[in-house]
């Protein structure tokens, strides 16, 4: 899996770089080391390209089980190994015990606490998860704003377009108390500025 996901990268690296992705802030923000949580806004399924090529180090992103459930992803999300999330199972003891592990070795976990794409372009309210991982763990959160991927490629279209997508990324946040509706909308807030965008919740 390591060995696939660093080919991938390496082919599709170029490709991205030339495509889409535009003017990008804040690396030195990126810790060289340990495990951390990387998050953003989520308009398109090029937000899942757009964190990897920018990121050195490889993620492993929480994914909605309907992606282990296409022919065209499955492939993909097993062979990068990515997190499955059953968003329709009350019990999330697997993964949780699959963070864990990935922490433990210091990998760097990737969500979108929005938990889906954005139908309508606009930041929406975000779930709790990322926080609860946080704040368990005792891992920091990176911050990130992308900008035109939903102009680029939105839910409603298959094809993309050739629009450059700039990347912001913030300052490492750490949650420290378990008030976690307050501290999602706090990193939901610091998300809408680095997208430069509202915040819908």
């Amino acid at each position: 899996m390591k060995m696939f996901y660093k080919v991938l990268k390496i082919i599709l690296l170029p490709v991205i770089k030339l495509l889409w992705l535009g003017k990008v802030t804040g690396k030195e923000n990126i810790p060289q080391e340990g495990p951390f949580i990387v998050v953003s806004n989520h308009k398109s399924y090029l937000d899942f390209f757009l964190l990897p090529i920018i990121i050195p180090r490889r993620i492993h992103f929480l994914a909605a089980e309907v992606f282990f459930e296409k022919k065209l992803w499955i492939p993909l999300v097993r062979l990068t190994g990515q997190i499955k999330v059953d968003r329709k199972a009350k019990d999330k003891s697997e993964v949780y015990k699959e963070v864990e592990q990935l922490f433990a070795r210091g990998g760097i976990l990737g969500a979108f606490p929005e938990g889906t794409r954005s139908r309508d372009g606009k930041l929406h309210k975000g779930y709790n998860g990322v926080v609860k991982f946080a704040y368990k763990y005792k891992v920091p959160i990176l911050p990130v704003g992308i900008i035109n991927t939903f102009k680029a490629l939105p839910p409603h279209k298959k094809f993309p377009k050739f629009i450059k997508c700039h990347v912001n990324i913030g300052q490492t946040i750490i949650v420290d108390s378990d008030d976690y509706d307050r501290e999602t909308d706090g990193l939901m807030v610091v998300i809408s500025k680095l997208g430069r965008e509202e915040y819908y919740k």
